[in-house]
């Protein structure tokens, strides 16, 4: 059988539909909303083309080049959930990777400003997502790995890639009310958080859940020396 006779025959819907409900759902992913965008939105067209028939839906971090992966569907649905985003909300994205959550937060936000270190994670982001009509997205070619100014603030931060130490340099960009979400740790102890800015000075940090993915390119940390 030809690849493209076995992607015709492969049923995507069915395949997005199981993800859902074997996968998400019992990883107590229950917003409505956020399931709803997961199963509307086609994973596979934002996977590597090598994936696409055989693990778009896998529970696995995919590699997409330059040492960078795809999380994981039940990392990707923890996040969106976390976020609360609603459709006023202005979002950041620190990591574009494959564009898959970026399109996902779209659906769910106003407006996203996605930023990655890497051009052509970029540039297939954008022919992704305008092929699906989403037009809400602005991408930026830009280190932000410290942080983001104080200047330009967001209702929604997403951070797709770990930081090796929790620094705060993305707390301030938050408006008052705002969810930032971020993996912090080394291999093998990560930990998801979810900070949420409930005043001018005061934030509130909840754990969310152990994971693991490789850090943002130039993320902070400090070297601890032994003697």
């Amino acid at each position: 059988m030809s690849a493209a006779q076995a992607e015709r025959d492969f049923d995507f819907e069915q395949a997005r539909f199981n993800l859902v409900e074997q996968q998400i759902r019992p990883w107590n992913v229950i917003d409505e909303r956020v399931l709803a965008v997961l199963g509307g939105v086609p994973r596979e067209d934002f996977v590597p083309p090598r994936y696409r028939n055989s693990l778009a839906f896998a529970d696995l971090n995919l590699p997409l080049g330059h040492g960078e992966v795809m999380m994981t569907p039940k990392q990707e649905a923890r996040l969106l959930q976390s976020l609360q985003v609603r459709p006023e909300d202005e979002i950041l994205e620190v990591g574009t990777g494959s564009g898959y959550v970026t399109a996902c937060l779209a659906r769910l936000g106003g407006r996203v400003h996605s930023v990655d270190i890497h051009e052509d994670f970029l540039e297939a982001a954008d022919r992704k997502l305008l092929a699906h009509g989403i037009t809400n997205v602005t991408l930026e070619q830009r280190d932000a790995a410290s942080g983001w100014p104080e200047s330009d603030r967001f209702d929604v931060i997403a951070v797709t890639g770990s930081l090796p130490e929790l620094h705060r340099g993305f707390h301030r960009a938050l408006r008052p009310g705002g969810r930032l979400f971020l993996i912090v740790g080394s291999p093998p102890l990560m930990e998801a958080r979810l900070i949420t800015r409930e005043s001018e000075d005061q934030w509130f940090d909840e754990p969310l859940f152990e994971t693991a993915i490789p850090p943002l390119v130039n993320a902070p940390h400090h070297v601890h020396f032994t003697l």
